[in-house]
């Protein structure tokens, strides 16, 4: 899962800098952060394996792994903030743009936490609201023309972003037969996570 998905499968505000520190941070420094960010940084991984296990995933992978193979799964993630800005059964338009500023306003009431590579990206993101404008084509093909540029041993032609636009169907049966799974699956991990506290 993308940033907008973490974003959302979040039950407090520290948990949505958690999500967001996770690929940002070394796995040992994160018990240096309060409980609540812990608790975000723990609930994104569990994201990340239960995503990475559900069949449907797999299947969606399929669209990608011919052009880029094992970096699949990251166009996958992107994809899927695509359809989950576009499900208006989970929030209204005007409820994306709230969770979209309400994140913002989070992740700069914290950001004491944030390392300055991270800093440095919400600037952009909070500039360009990349949360809320996923759900806009133009906004995947940058989304994916990011993520071929980060990769080392990609082209940085591969028609990731074609490939998107012509199975966009299969994808969105794809997260149709997963999100809602994701969505309880983080709702019991949150569970277990209160027990803790």
């Amino acid at each position: 899962m993308n940033y907008l998905a973490h974003s959302f499968l979040t039950f407090t505000d520290g948990q949505i800098v958690g999500q967001f520190l996770e690929d940002f941070i070394r796995n040992r420094d994160r018990f240096s952060f309060p409980k609540d960010i812990q608790d975000g940084i723990t609930l994104h991984r569990a994201i990340d394996t239960f995503t990475d296990s559900h069949p449907a995933i797999h299947e969606a992978k399929k669209v990608f792994a011919p052009l880029v193979r094992l970096y699949a799964g990251a166009f996958v993630d992107v994809s899927m903030d695509y359809f989950v800005a576009n499900d208006l059964s989970l929030n209204s338009l005007q409820g994306w743009k709230d969770h979209s500023l309400r994140v913002y306003r989070v992740l700069n009431e914290n950001y004491e936490f944030l390392p300055e590579n991270f800093r440095y990206m919400l600037t952009k993101m909070e500039q360009d609201n990349w949360l809320y404008n996923y759900r806009h084509d133009q906004n995947i093909k940058f989304s994916m023309r990011n993520v071929l540029n980060k990769a080392k041993y990609l082209d940085k032609d591969i028609p990731v972003f074609e490939a998107f636009l012509d199975n966009k169907e299969v994808l969105q049966q794809c997260y149709n037969d997963f999100f809602p799974d994701l969505l309880e699956h983080a709702k019991g991990v949150n569970t277990l996570l209160q027990l803790e506290n």
